[in-house]
């Protein structure tokens, strides 16, 4: 079975807001800017997956990127239809801040998702998703309890090991201490090198 795997991202000046007190502005960009392209490559190199489509506005991103979707606007939720209009088949929609994301992880993931309609995988502690997937049309219910919302519309909650990388997206400044831990993409790396993050 091969897998579109869709991967909405904010425009970097306007993500990550809860690490605001930790990293100014242009740090902050930087960041969600490189863990977007960790992901995506990590993502990429997933063997099952065919293709990768990027939803964004950001003007960097589509530059660096070779196939990008244009964010409506609208929300996370909005911009990840607008990717969904777009894929025929499996399609899985992947966060784009798993910057310690490894292909294996992923796989494996995918490879449990393909025996459900609709399957997801929850984020570290249990209550968002970091992927979504859909052998048949799917609603993104992505915010605030995602993995409750996702779980009520029907989709699978996918037994993945706590220690996934899969798991581990960033939101806080103690995620970016877990995803250090865990090993993070190389430009991931390069902005913590330059940018270290006081946890709190």
């Amino acid at each position: 079975m091969e897998w579109v795997v869709v991967v909405p991202v904010k425009p970097a000046a306007a993500g990550k807001t809860r690490l605001a007190g930790v990293l100014g502005p242009a740090d902050r960009a930087a960041l969600a800017r490189a863990m977007a392209l960790d992901t995506v490559e990590a993502a990429a190199a997933t063997p099952g997956v065919a293709r990768v489509l990027v939803v964004t506005s950001d003007d960097e991103l589509r530059a660096a990127l070779p196939v990008v979707v244009d964010d409506p606007g609208g929300g996370l939720n909005a911009a990840i239809r607008a990717g969904l209009a777009q894929v025929v088949g499996p399609v899985a929609v992947l966060l784009g801040d798993l910057p310690a994301l490894r292909p294996q992880d992923l796989a494996s993931a995918l490879l449990l998702a393909g025996r459900h309609a609709r399957a997801f995988v929850a984020d570290a502690d249990g209550t968002g998703t970091t992927l979504l997937t859909g052998l048949v049309a799917v609603t993104p219910r992505f915010g605030a309890g995602s993995a409750d919302l996702h779980e009520a519309a029907g989709h699978v909650r996918l037994d993945v090991a706590a220690g996934s990388t899969l798991r581990r997206d960033v939101d806080v400044p103690a995620d970016i201490a877990a995803v250090a831990r865990l090993g993070v993409g190389p430009r991931t790396a390069a902005v913590l090198s330059r940018t270290p993050v006081d946890e709190g």
